[in-house]
């Protein structure tokens, strides 16, 4: 049945017209690769958190935990409040491995910790996880407007697919980045509009929570059931290999914290994420499901409801015209801004570890093309994997099983990597390939995960298959390295946490690494002269703690830009003009985006 009425329908189309083209607006702040895939390096640390936001969020979580909301209660929220112990990880190991050793993809970084060939092979596990994963977000709008409009659920998919691939074909992760600051808004606006509609449609708060079992307002499913959504199930999938994977391999992501202005921010950025965005988005994406238990249980809703269809049936339930079409919004939005960034990685990965080996040295604007060729090709393959999600129960079940089977041999190969300096490339290539045959094997042969299922159903392997694959893949790579000499001192130096200090110099390149000591911002005026790098007064220099070789950050005052107008530079000799007068010249002001009549503000980056 049709839901929503005409102004609804009226408001969907608007947003799609006006993301479309705030997405395509940005294309004019990139120049180069290193835009379109990073940004230029130069946001701030809110920006970001609220980027990932966006990408955490896709499509499939709208629909996803509400219907596991609706079939399981509170608990629903596990997936999302479980990422707390991944952070000192991230955050004293990986961020400042990736940001300071400047590589550009995983793969990449395989390549110079291990070897080519596990570099190809990276690079095939990557890029079938992310097709895959924007397949999966294609798969669950073309759901919910499937039950909206009665569409079909693949025309839903190329529609929606060739809306992402136009603004990113025009601005790369700057578009990414601007356009998922609106739509984690959107986001998170939905998620306490549809509560607060839904409780005053119900009849307050107290019949709400007493129309509910006691058994849904648990936090935490129980141990082993049932099968396809317990908790060692979750916690395997989920908040272990889900969870390590969103942070360490999703290229995406990487990709999000690479374009920080600053390890630093990169901190900031992600400890607001794990500890404020992630708790706030669990509940967004999860009470339309809670608030359906409680209409079913009350008779507003039918027993026979699909639960798969259950967010959209309390959107169209509880709002007035109008605001249906502004909840379907939201949901279009936590899909783009999902795809997008998707989209962003598989062009990086494509261009850097592909187009780039096969024709090296090429003039920038060469890969620049490619890279936007590859983000609509991207948007294809995965249309092409849609078909294959339709296949499975659920849309919970189709992406806990998708991300149980692709991601375990990465993440071993990625945690080894930067944190055991005796693991080698003959130990990678095992995990990587080993791993993946055993996963593949697994599929075909279930009784290989029985050891590791902790009496869950076997139903519930397909979650369980990703302690099975950590266990395995584990087990090639510390099997193999031992039997292996090490690795050279070159494969390791500035790649691996207790080398960062090696990382810091070549990422400066101009001297010792200067972050020990955070020094003041300073806001100043603009003068232009024809010169290499910055120069500010000796005062300045002081306030900031920099010296003559360290990296200056700078960017126009007006925080709300958040790093889209700033530029990076090299402090040279202190001039001797006025104390609040920066030197530097028109080229760096065009790099940055810069306008001399505005207040610059200045900080030491390194």
């Amino acid at each position: 049945m049709l839901k929503g009425s005409t102004i609804d329908i009226v408001v969907i189309v608007v947003y799609f017209i006006a993301i479309l083209g705030f997405g395509t607006w940005f294309g004019r702040y990139v120049t180069t690769t290193k835009d379109f895939f990073f940004g230029g390096q130069r946001f701030s640390w809110w920006l970001i958190a609220m980027s990932c936001i966006a990408t955490v969020v896709g499509s499939y979580s709208f629909i996803k935990y509400s219907t596991a909301g609706f079939r399981y209660g509170f608990s629903a929220t596990m997936s999302y409040t479980n990422d707390w112990f991944i952070v000192p990880l991230f955050v004293l190991g990986w961020l400042p491995i990736i940001y300071f050793s400047k590589v550009t993809s995983i793969p990449e970084y395989f390549e110079r910790r291990f070897d080519k060939k596990t570099r190809i092979a990276g690079v095939v596990i990557l890029l079938i996880y992310l097709t895959g994963y924007i397949g999966i977000n294609l798969y669950t709008i073309g759901v919910a407007f499937n039950s909206m409009l009665g569409w079909d659920i693949m025309t839903t998919a190329i529609v929606i697919s060739i809306i992402c691939a136009v603004y990113m074909h025009a601005g790369g992760q700057t578009s990414v980045i601007m356009t998922d600051l609106a739509q984690s808004g959107i986001l998170l606006i939905a998620g306490v509009v549809v509560f607060v509609l839904g409780i005053n449609y119900i009849g307050g708060f107290d019949i709400f929570w007493k129309s509910l079992d006691s058994s849904f307002k648990l936090p935490f499913s129980n141990f082993n059931t049932p099968p396809r959504f317990s908790h060692v199930g979750i916690f395997w999938q989920d908040g272990l290999s889900n969870t390590a994977a969103f942070y360490f391999m999703n290229q995406g992501v990487i990709m999000r914290f690479m374009s920080v202005k600053s390890p630093r921010e990169g901190k900031k950025a992600i400890l607001m994420v794990v500890l404020v965005f992630m708790p706030l988005t669990a509940f967004a994406v999860s009470n339309a499901g809670w608030l359906g238990r409680s209409m079913v249980n009350l008779g507003m809703i039918s027993q026979n409801v699909n639960p798969d269809h259950i967010f959209v049936e309390v959107a169209n339930l509880i709002a007035v015209p109008g605001v249906f079409g502004f909840l379907m919004a939201a949901l279009t939005a936590a899909l783009m801004s999902t795809v997008d960034t998707l989209i962003n990685a598989v062009s990086a990965i494509t261009v850097n570890d592909i187009v780039k080996e096969v024709k090296p040295n090429q003039e920038d604007a060469y890969y620049l093309k490619w890279a936007r060729l590859v983000a609509i090709l991207a948007a294809g393959l995965g249309l092409a994997m849609v078909p294959i999600f339709e296949g499975f129960k659920s849309i919970y079940v189709a992406h806990g099983a998708f991300t149980a089977a692709i991601t375990p041999p990465m993440i071993v190969t990625i945690l080894l990597a930067a944190f055991w300096k005796r693991f080698n490339a003959p130990g990678a290539f095992a995990t990587i390939v080993g791993g993946s045959i055993m996963i593949a094997l697994s599929i075909k042969f279930t009784f290989l995960i029985a050891p590791f299922d902790h009496g869950v159903a076997i139903e519930g392997y397909k979650y369980m298959r990703a302690l099975y694959g950590l266990v395995v893949c584990g087990a090639f790579g510390i099997i193999t390295t031992y039997l292996t000499a090490a690795p050279p001192e070159k494969k390791t130096t500035g790649l691996v946490v207790d080398s960062i200090d090696a990382a810091k110099r070549a990422f400066k390149g101009t001297g010792e690494p200067n972050d020990h000591i955070k020094g003041k911002k300073a806001t100043l005026t603009i003068h232009v002269e024809n010169i290499e790098g910055v120069r500010v007064s000796q005062k300045i220099m002081d306030r900031l703690k920099a010296n003559i070789g360290d990296i200056i950050y700078l960017a126009d005052s007006r925080w709300w830009f958040g790093g889209l107008r700033s530029v990076k530079l090299v402090a040279g000799e202190p001039h001797s003009e006025q104390d609040r007068v920066v030197i530097l010249s028109a080229a760096s002001l065009e790099e940055g985006n810069l306008d001399p009549a505005r207040l610059l503000r200045a900080e030491k980056i390194i």
